[in-house]
């Protein structure tokens, strides 16, 4: 059965990779790979089961799936949320509130500008909300489409690395940090240098690349011109309504995506007042149901797809498997533990980081008498870093990636070879950085090393 499904999962993620020769959308080969991963699991886990009948196992198969289909979900309505909430203030022409101060047209600056605004921007919302935002913006800032997609790689590598540091910058983080693994003062303070140095050196390497200066698009306004005073209300609302989602989460303790249906719903009943009102001048303005005819759905059900395909490879125990594997091979001193977290950064490139993650946290159980990673011990620390920053290695290997292949139709395989050495390279560098700040500086200055 592992077989079986292993050799299912590789075939379908290298069509989702050959989509362009093969011509055929990624969408559809991981909605095919979702379910056909879950059917092949429903009967060879049934042969591979014989002390279990028919009725227990197809219970176990319905209990898992529609649990791992509610986490689906809250992801899937937390994208169309917050896509819904960045194409409505662009359509409003918010963005020209910040694209207007952008002046700069210098390829290199501009670079640093984008990927400095990126790594802070999703430590404050997420890193998938942030890559949503700054491709918009790109949008209005670069005309030609390689060179967009070329800033729109670094800006994958930002948000990743941006959010990596921050206990609500990625959902990894916010498990680790939920779960009591790390607190809020520790994951900031001995991660945010690292993943500082995990988006600098890739921004220097291709920053000594670019030369001269990028073509702005002109502006189309579909005819209709937004008020300046308009603009900036939809824009200041749009971007509050995704500051809210962190807080909402923290004083509720509920999941995000309800705070991001609760910001789009503010928002889509302030712009239908505002396009009543405006209508009877003679205005159209668009409103959250226009928006919603051209969202990019598509993106929407790759997600659906990906995630139920790693959600079997999950419920299988194939994870679990491999993280136990993991254990055995390096153990669980330093520096083993520090291998162990690098190989699941560079693994979540290829399967979703949450799983990997749950897994990881649920072998080294922070309770009971035999603990073995405490509260606060650097292997948390560090699987924040790696989780969050690996996936950066390939386009889907992170929320963040997906979010903008899906909008600017990115190419695996360019993506493979422009930007992947890129990330490698600065993953590698924020990791060493952290042993080394680790193993001297933390060991050593007992304040830091008491840190809570």
């Amino acid at each position: 059965m592992v077989v079986a499904l292993v050799t299912i999962f590789i075939v379908g993620y290298f069509f989702i990779a050959m989509e362009h020769p093969f011509k055929i959308n990624k969408t559809a080969t991981a909605l095919a790979l979702g379910t056909f991963l879950w059917t092949v699991f429903v009967f060879c886990g049934a042969i591979a089961q014989p002390g279990m009948d028919s009725d227990a196992w197809h219970n176990f198969i319905s209990t898992h799936l529609v649990e791992n289909l509610g986490e689906t979900a809250e992801i899937v309505f937390f994208l169309l949320g917050a896509m819904t909430i960045v194409t409505l203030i662009e359509d409003y022409q918010g963005f020209r509130v910040i694209t207007d101060k952008i002046t700069t047209t210098n390829k290199k600056k501009l670079l640093w500008i984008l990927s400095i605004l990126t790594f802070f921007l999703s430590a404050l919302l997420d890193n998938m909300t942030t890559a949503i935002v700054m491709v918009a913006l790109l949008r209005k800032l670069i005309a030609d489409k390689k060179e967009r997609w070329l800033y729109a790689g670094m800006v994958i590598l930002a948000a990743n690395a941006g959010g990596a540091w921050s206990p609500i910058g990625d959902v990894t983080t916010i498990m680790l940090w939920i779960g009591g693994q790390v607190t809020t003062v520790n994951i900031i303070v001995k991660t945010i240098i690292a993943s500082l140095v995990c988006m600098v050196v890739p921004v220097l390497i291709i920053g000594a690349t670019l030369k001269g200066d990028i073509e702005r698009p002109a502006d189309s306004n579909s005819g209709v011109e937004v008020p300046a005073h308009l603009r900036r209300l939809i824009l200041i609302m749009g971007i509050c309504g995704l500051i809210f989602v962190p807080i909402f989460k923290t004083i509720t303790h509920l999941p995000p995506y309800l705070g991001m249906l609760f910001s789009l719903a503010v928002l889509w009943i302030t712009t239908e007042i505002i396009s009543r009102k405006y209508e009877k001048e003679g205005h159209k303005l668009p409103t959250a149901v226009s928006t919603l005819e051209h969202i990019d759905t598509p993106t929407i059900l790759f997600f659906l797809g990906i995630l139920m395909a790693v959600s079997c490879l999950k419920v299988s125990g194939i994870l679990a498997g491999l993280a136990g594997g993991l254990n055995a091979a390096f153990g669980t001193d330093a520096p083993g533990f520090f291998f162990i977290d690098l190989i699941i950064g560079v693994l979540s490139s290829v399967v979703d980081n949450v799983p990997l993650v749950a897994a990881a946290m649920g072998m080294y159980d922070i309770t009971g008498d035999a603990v073995i990673f405490a509260q606060n011990h650097p292997f948390w620390e560090f699987l924040a870093y790696c989780a969050g920053t690996g996936g950066s290695l390939l386009i889907i290997g992170s929320a963040a990636g997906v979010a903008v292949m899906g909008m600017e139709k990115i190419d695996f395989i360019w993506y493979l070879k422009k930007i992947t050495l890129l990330a490698l390279a600065g993953y590698i560098a924020g990791a060493l950085v952290f042993i080394a700040m680790d193993m001297t500086l933390f060991e050593n200055i007992p304040w830091l090393a008491n840190l809570k």
